[in-house]
C-alpha cells in the first residue's frame, strides 16, 4: 500500500497549486494524508476527487467550513497500522513524550504545522512523521513531502521528497 503525507498546504495564499509532481503522487497513492493548514476548500475538493482515499484533519489556519467537514484527530487503521493524525503538537523539545501520552494507541503519528520535515521514533514506538509543505518552505531549504509503503503490516520506505524551487 502505498502512502502519501502532504502538510501546510496554505493554498491560495502561499501557492496558487500543489506542484504537479505532488498530483503525479496522488495519483500513484492508495491513501492520501493531509494533515492541515489547507486554507480554503477547493483543494479538499479536488483531493477527495482525485485520491483513491483521502485521510484529512484541519489546521490552526483552516476557517469554519473547513473544520466542519474535517476532525482535529484522525484516526485509520491500514493493513494492521494504527494511524493518527493532527495537525499541531506542540514544540519539538519534549514532541515524542507528550507524543507518547497523548496517542497512546498509535503505531504512525502524521503532524504538521511547523513545516519542518520530521522523522523520529517515540521511547513507546511510535512513529512520528512530519512532511514539512509542498507550497511553503518558509525557513527551509526546500518544499517538501513525504512518501512511504506498508507492506505486510510493517510501515516501510518513509522517504522525504524535496520539490525543484518554483519558478
Amino acid at each position: 500500500m502505498r502512502l502519501l503525507l502532504i502538510a501546510d498546504t496554505h493554498l491560495p495564499k502561499r501557492a496558487k497549486a500543489l506542484p504537479e509532481q505532488v498530483w503525479q503522487e496522488v495519483a500513484r497513492a492508495d491513501v492520501v494524508f493531509h494533515a492541515g493548514d489547507w486554507v480554503e476548500p477547493p483543494l479538499l475538493d479536488e483531493l477527495e476527487s482525485r485520491s483513491a482515499r483521502l485521510v484529512g484533519v484541519f489546521g490552526n489556519n483552516d476557517g469554519a467550513e473547513l473544520r466542519r467537514r474535517l476532525p482535529e484527530v484522525a484516526r485509520v487503521e491500514l493493513a494492521g497500522v494504527r494511524f493518527a493524525m493532527v495537525h499541531e503538537t506542540g514544540a519539538a523539545q519534549g514532541r515524542e513524550r507528550r507524543c507518547d501520552r497523548d496517542f497512546p494507541d498509535t503505531d504512525v503519528l502524521v503532524f504538521g504545522h511547523s513545516h519542518i520535515p520530521w522523522d523520529s521514533t517515540t521511547p513507546n514506538g511510535v512513529r512520528l512523521l512530519n512532511p514539512g509543505s509542498p507550497t511553503d518552505r518558509r525557513r527551509q531549504p526546500h518544499c517538501t513531502y513525504q512518501t512511504a509503503e506498508l507492506t505486510d503490516g510493517v510501515l516501510a520506505g518513509v522517504e522525504l521528497h524535496r520539490l525543484p524551487p518554483r519558478t
